[in-house]
């Protein structure tokens, strides 16, 4: 069987019962094993929430936690953790902040922030290969 004959469209999303969607995102995750997609589909669960779908509140919530807690992170991860601060207790929140966005990688993209900064007012450095030109046009005036 193909991802695409296991793949849900927007359509299907929008109008499909809380039920139905539960059992079919969490058929899908089994057999794909593609928390991309998953993730992205629970999102879209959580618009359909946030449009005033009482009923999809905390929706597949044991999912989202063993697929943010268990598995590798990945871009779709980081991009959309944020909608799901909910479904975590704070100290979790904070342990999965430090997994996703690890301190390492913030201090790499601070150390290159404050060289991109200093590099705009440093001045250049003249080298002995090239000289600081001198414009004899204002000396002859």
């Amino acid at each position: 069987m193909k991802v695409q004959d296991l793949a849900l469209d927007h359509r299907q999303l929008f109008s499909l019962k809380p039920e139905t969607l539960e059992e079919r995102i969490t058929w899908f995750y089994q057999l794909t094993q593609n928390s991309t997609i998953t993730i992205k589909y629970i999102l879209t669960l959580r618009v359909r929430y946030q449009l005033g779908a009482q009923e999809f509140a905390y929706i597949l919530k044991d999912l989202v936690r063993f697929l943010f807690l268990n598995t590798k992170a990945t871009r779709t991860m980081k991009r959309f953790f944020h909608y799901f601060k909910d479904y975590f207790l704070d100290l979790e929140w904070k342990t999965l902040s430090l997994k996703l966005f690890s301190v390492r990688s913030f201090g790499e993209k601070a150390a290159s922030l404050v060289r991109s900064l200093i590099s705009l007012v440093r001045p250049e450095e003249a080298t002995e290969s090239s000289p600081p030109s001198l414009d004899r046009t204002k000396s002859t005036q």
